[in-house]
């Protein structure tokens, strides 16, 4: 994909950035680098691979879902201003 000046400078303003015309040729260059790769490993024949969720196959090492810190909901709402049925009341800031 091949992209114009015009085009790296509509992006730049979208991404509320200031970039120079020696910037924007730059940019269009490093951009274009990007696309060519992207394109390179959208030829690659992936028929028959299952998608994965990590580069390696890697599982992780577990422990036991054990308690370590003690329920103070009740503490911490009685520093609390004003509560109501266990929640915080706060002012209303959106009408």
């Amino acid at each position: 994909m091949e992209l114009s000046l015009d085009d790296v400078r509509r992006i730049a303003q979208l991404a509320r950035i200031a970039i120079t015309d020696a910037e924007a040729a730059a940019t269009r260059d490093q951009l274009g680098n990007i696309f060519d790769l992207i394109e390179q490993m959208n030829a690659v024949d992936t028929t028959g691979i299952e998608p994965m969720s990590h580069a390696q196959d890697l599982t992780l090492r577990l422990r036991a879902d054990e308690v370590t810190q003690t329920d103070e909901r009740e503490r911490f709402l009685a520093l609390a201003p004003e509560t109501e049925r266990g929640l915080y009341l706060v002012p209303q800031v959106i009408e």
